[in-house]
Parts: C-alpha cells; sequence; structure tokens
C-alpha cells in the first residue's frame, strides 16, 4: 500500500506539471478536454484502489482464518494431551491394583 502512494503521488506531480505546461495554471486556458483527463484519472485510480483494496482484505481474511484454524488446533492437541495423559494414569492406577490385589 505504501508504495501505492508513492506511485500515485508521483502521478499527481507529474499531472501537475503538464497541466501547468499547458496552461499555465489560467482558469480561461482550461478546455473540456482537462475536465475529461481530471475525471478519468479519478476514475481509474478508483477502479485500481478498489481492486487492490478487495486483495489486500481478501488476504487478510485468510490470514485471520490460518489463525482461528491454527489456534483450534492447538487447543485441540491440549486437550487430547490432557485425555491420554489421564488415560495413561488409569492404566497405571489399574496396573498397580492387579499387582497387590487386596483381598
Amino acid at each position: 500500500m505504501k508504495s501505492l502512494s508513492i506511485t500515485g503521488l508521483i502521478l499527481l506531480a507529474v499531472s501537475a506539471l503538464l497541466f501547468y505546461l499547458t496552461t499555465d495554471f489560467a482558469v480561461e486556458q482550461i478546455k473540456i478536454s482537462h475536465i475529461m483527463g481530471i475525471m478519468a484519472g479519478v476514475g481509474i485510480g478508483l477502479i485500481i484502489g478498489g481492486m487492490v483494496g478487495y486483495v489486500s482484505k481478501g488476504s487478510a481474511i485468510k490470514a485471520e482464518q490460518k489463525k482461528k484454524e491454527f489456534k483450534q488446533l492447538q487447543k485441540e492437541k491440549e486437550e487430547l494431551e490432557k485425555q491420554a495423559a489421564d488415560i495413561a494414569k488409569r492404566q497405571a492406577e489399574l496396573e498397580a491394583q492387579n499387582k497387590n490385589p487386596q483381598i
């Protein structure tokens, strides 16, 4: 996004320079072609900005979804480890009872 902003500022400076060279910033010399150029520039900028925003938001959503899935997998792993520890503990208790039967 930063490089896109810098590119936009450079293009804006170039357009201001071209406008100055063709009209000397005199209001009387502004023609319909200048207005059409301004409107076309704004339209192209909005289209490009919309595409870049759409792509940026899409990648941000995908990254967030991956983070959520990773956290969910970590929680499931911890739960499985706890269950495995409980099962191992119960088996050890059962083996201890089987070795030392109290009658």
